[in-house]
């Protein structure tokens, strides 16, 4: 790697000794460049802004402004500027609002060499792509192209459907709705989910919350919603804050579902909140078509068994069939075992698409949390299952931000 690629960091922490220790394991590194320090969150932002970093790494607990603060206006600011957080609590809840902040990684203090080299290199890997994205499109605007300030993100009011399916049932399709959904709800941006297996839903369950009315209710009603009638359906779980729509209670009920009634009810759901999660059956039946025709992603979730792997291969066949654009789909593994043959690279050429994250099995946290109705990503400890679905997640809305990119700066 040349001194023109080496990834520039700078370091933000109120302790002068812990910014000292991480440039001294910084410094035998050849392809790394300490090119600023900073003890509080908003002289961190000043430097960012003078340095122009690759990578920020970034302390939570700092007395002006906290870590989690700082690393959303940098990003704001600084679009390809990666952060990766240090904190002394490994507390998931900081897991989640780093990531929801934009943090690219998130390590205990103090963090291990090759653990703190590896974050810092991917997040590097990542910010050069970006910069060079920017590059590119800057190349274009000054070749006759049109800028624009538009938001790259969706507002409350224009939301995104995600929709979560698998060809193959059993792969946690439904724990990893709910955990994800929390992994992404906050204030600003409100998640509903949507359960879309209508026959056998059990997607409230996983909250633990009781169910009075379900989206049988709406069917009927889908040419004339507005929030009022919307409300008097959604519950909304007490504790995260997120809506939920149930799937009626018994399997007879669901045949007053239509898929178009199915996806009215989704495209109103983007009106009010900034991500819709589907959950949905292992067919391909009207209701899941419904649901991946208005999608704006679609998150195939596979296992490494050969039968899942042949069903995504067929997913993908009929998606490309359809018209539906591969840059719309991402892969995911869940359940993922090192041990198995099935690698995330031999998935990937398998399959022609790039995984966006491998989330480990651990039945011993999730089956007790299923039982219980309790998102498993709330727990204090950030276990590599939550860690993985916050990748996934993270990796979703990165590829929501490529689409949006993409659309505005296509020719109109």
């Amino acid at each position: 790697m040349t001194d023109g690629n080496k990834i520039r960091v700078i370091i933000v922490d109120d302790i002068a000794e812990t910014r000292e220790n991480i440039r001294k394991l910084l410094q035998f590194d050849a392809d790394v460049e300490v090119v600023g320090v900073a003890e509080t969150g908003a002289e961190g932002i000043k430097v960012a802004v003078e340095t122009d970093p690759d990578v920020v790494l970034m302390d939570i607990n700092m007395p002006d402004m906290d870590g989690i603060t700082a690393t959303e206006k940098i990003r704001s600011r600084m679009p390809s500027v990666q952060v990766v957080i240090l904190s002394v609590q490994s507390d998931s809840n900081y897991l989640r609002r780093a990531m929801v902040a934009g943090a690219n990684d998130f390590l205990t203090k103090p963090p291990d060499v090759d653990e703190l080299s590896a974050a810092i290199r991917r997040a590097g890997e990542k910010a050069h792509e970006e910069k060079a994205k920017v590059a590119t499109t800057m190349a274009a605007v000054q070749a006759g192209g049109q800028a624009t300030g538009r938001l790259l993100f969706p507002s409350a009011y224009n939301g995104k459907v995600i929709v979560l399916y698998s060809p193959k049932g059993g792969t946690g399709v439904t724990t990893l709705t709910a955990n994800m959904a929390v992994a992404l709800h906050s204030e600003e941006k409100p998640v509903v989910v949507v359960d879309g297996r209508l026959q056998f839903g059990d997607l409230s369950f996983f909250f633990n919350q009781p169910v009075r009315n379900n989206i049988a209710d709406l069917a009927p009603r889908a040419d004339e919603l507005d929030k009022e009638i919307m409300d008097e359906v959604l519950s909304v779980h007490e504790e995260t804050g997120i809506s939920i729509l149930a799937a009626p209670p018994r399997p007879e009920h669901a045949e007053g579902v239509s898929g178009e009634q199915f996806a009215k009810i989704l495209n109103f759901l983007k009106s009010l909140y900034s991500y819709v999660l589907v959950d949905t059956d292992s067919g391909v039946g009207d209701v899941t078509l419904g649901a991946v025709e208005v999608a704006d992603i679609v998150a195939m979730i596979v296992s490494q068994d050969i039968p899942s792997i042949k069903n995504a291969r067929l997913f993908l066949d009929l998606m490309d069939a359809l018209g539906m654009p591969r840059d719309n789909i991402v892969l995911a593994i869940n359940k993922f075992d090192r041990k198995r043959n099935v690698t995330e690279e031999r998935l990937a050429d398998i399959t022609k698409q790039q995984v966006l994250a491998a989330i480990p099995v651990d039945e011993k946290l999730v089956i007790p949390a299923m039982d219980k109705g309790h998102p498993f990503i709330k727990e204090n400890k950030p276990h590599p299952v939550s860690k993985g679905i916050i990748q996934m997640a993270r990796g979703i809305l990165a590829k929501l931000e490529e689409l949006e990119k993409a659309q505005l700066e296509s020719p109109i």
